[in-house]
């Protein structure tokens, strides 16, 4: 039996965080503990928060104790229009969370844009003794499917179309918005939907923060991946769903040489999110690390 029930885990991320921890850039990131284990930090993409990581937890909270953070400008943080959302900013909040658990060893999980930040972030800390990747940025640069839905965010009212577009199930299905995120476009549905995209179509703070961090996006994080992966000398396990066309399942092959100790185990059938469409896989590829 899990210890905890998809749906508490969905629970914990409508209540209060456990806590704030002031990060760099006038913001504070929201904060919540789970499990019991081993410590792990989950980092979150764009455009969700921590709670993306919700289906995960019943699988995990017995053998790991999770640590979850909502980034400035997502979830429950606190943010303003002065707080520094920047790609930069996240990396140093990353590092900042890291000091504040006050552990000797951590996994680090991250997703999508996350995946690159908790490399940024991990790159010659010794406390980081394991590696999570769950679809996320690759050192050969950017898909044309990424640089496409980058196209976008200099163009005046991109964040109120993006806003519109999320709470229409027909629009966010098509495969030019988010529905070929999913190999199941019925998942942008429900959760997804009440986690993450209605505060893109209610809350004018959030979806402004949210196209304030696309537009600090600097491909130069990318291409500075091949040179951080070769001081990445921990255990690093790739999970990868074969259907992403943000982050190429080919790339993501090749990816596997860059670092010092990789291994990548594919999820068939799922695509970006491919952690909340076979959260069982991923969890166990995920504990190969986390109880090594």
């Amino acid at each position: 039996m899990p210890a905890i029930t998809p749906e508490s885990a969905a629970d914990l991320f409508r209540g209060p965080p456990d806590d704030h921890i002031d990060v760099p850039g006038g913001s504070a990131v929201a904060y919540r503990r789970l499990g019991s284990g081993p410590d792990v930090l989950f980092v979150h993409g764009w455009p969700v928060s921590g709670a993306t990581f919700r289906k995960l937890l019943p699988y995990l909270a017995e053998h790991a104790t999770c640590h979850l953070i909502d980034l400035a400008g997502t979830g429950q943080s606190r943010f303003d229009e002065g707080s520094d959302l920047s790609i930069v900013n996240h990396i140093a909040a990353v590092r900042t969370v890291i000091d504040r658990l006050g552990v000797d060893a951590l996994t680090v999980v991250g997703h999508d844009s996350g995946g690159m930040i908790a490399r940024h972030a991990a790159a010659e800390d010794d406390r980081v003794t394991a590696m999570g990747l769950v679809n996320t940025e690759q050192p050969r640069g950017l898909s044309w499917r990424f640089r496409l839905f980058l196209a976008g965010r200099n163009i005046p009212g991109f964040g109120s179309v993006l806003g519109f577009a999320a709470m229409r199930p027909r629009l966010r299905r098509n495969g030019f918005i988010l529905g070929d995120a999913f190999v199941d476009a019925d998942l942008l549905d429900g959760e997804f939907e009440e986690f993450f995209l209605r505060p893109l179509d209610e809350s004018r703070s959030h979806r402004d923060a949210a196209i304030r961090l696309l537009r600090s996006f600097d491909v130069a994080h990318v291409t500075q991946l091949g040179d951080i992966h070769r001081r990445l000398d921990m255990p690093v396990q790739m999970v990868w769903g074969d259907q992403d066309p943000f982050f190429p399942l080919p790339w993501a092959r090749e990816m596997v040489d860059t670092f010092p100790d990789a291994t990548l185990d594919i999820v068939e059938g799922a695509g970006l999110f491919s952690h909340e469409e076979r959260p069982q896989e991923v969890a166990a590829s995920l504990l190969k690390v986390i109880d090594r």
